[in-house]
């Protein structure tokens, strides 16, 4: 009965009308909209309807959530789900924008825990994605994500990742696969192309993935993750097993990629 109410409710947001204001913010800010297919391009508007409707957005550190603010996230995280299967993020809840960089509060230690090593370090924050709990996006960010489209950064794309990767209960690089012989071939090329980032970093070498790829594997993910839809043409070339893996995890061909960023920062 809920699942029932839940898809009469979407049905109901879904067949409003969508905004010109939102159609304008999106072909301002997303650039690889323009890589979709008219289908793909309504899909993507239902979805972000929805998303907006479903989800708690709380303004924190004084300011006011926007139209554009709320629209521009949307878009971003539901392109990464367009093409497969999907709740809406059902693991993302609440989702806290702030200005600026902001510094959590310190991790308190539990009662059985016993600390064998120094806490991370407390510093500044551009997004963060909990497993349990609100995730937390920049303003300044997103906005930076937007202007540099096509640098391989975009804190949307990076947060959301991990929300992918947290869908079967565990942050590992690892997102739900369907069938065994994906998981296999996920393991093999991840592990692979890990290695090589690690091995690369460590030698001082410039590479193509964002180093901070090398911290762990959830990382990994969430970069390449980034650096697939922010820098399609370029990681097909540098990374194509890992960007063949990508494509085939998000069931996306985009048409024309040769020319998405041509006239943009490589």
């Amino acid at each position: 009965m809920l699942g029932w109410f839940t898809k009469h409710r979407r049905q109901k947001i879904i067949q409003s009308p969508f905004p010109s204001t939102w159609e304008a913010i999106v072909r301002r800010n997303v650039a690889y909209f323009s890589l979709l297919t008219p289908e793909e391009q309504s899909r993507l508007r239902d979805l972000i309807k929805v998303f907006i409707a479903e989800k708690e957005w709380v303004g924190c550190g004084g300011i006011d959530l926007t139209d554009e603010m709320q629209v521009t996230i949307a878009a971003m995280a539901c392109l990464l789900i367009l093409n497969i299967s999907h709740d809406f993020y059902g693991n993302v809840e609440t989702i806290l924008v702030y200005p600026e960089d902001v510094v959590l509060p310190e991790r308190p230690i539990g009662f059985f825990e016993t600390v064998t090593s120094p806490l991370e370090p407390i510093g500044p924050i551009t997004g963060q994605a909990f497993e349990q709990g609100p995730l937390i996006l920049v303003w300044d960010a997103v906005l930076q994500s937007i202007e540099e489209a096509g640098s391989g950064y975009n804190v949307v794309y990076h947060e959301f990742a991990h929300k992918l990767d947290m869908q079967d209960g565990i942050a590992d690089g690892t997102p739900p696969l369907s069938n065994k012989i994906k998981y296999q071939d996920w393991a093999k090329t991840f592990s692979r192309e890990y290695s090589k980032l690690l091995k690369d970093v460590a030698k001082g070498k410039r590479t193509f993935l964002d180093e901070y790829g090398a911290t762990d594997e959830t990382e990994f993910f969430a970069v390449a993750t980034e650096h697939f839809f922010d820098q399609p043409v370029q990681m097909a070339k540098a990374v194509p097993d890992l960007y063949r893996i990508l494509k085939d995890f998000t069931n996306r061909t985009p048409p024309g990629e040769q020319t998405l960023f041509s006239s943009r920062k490589e």
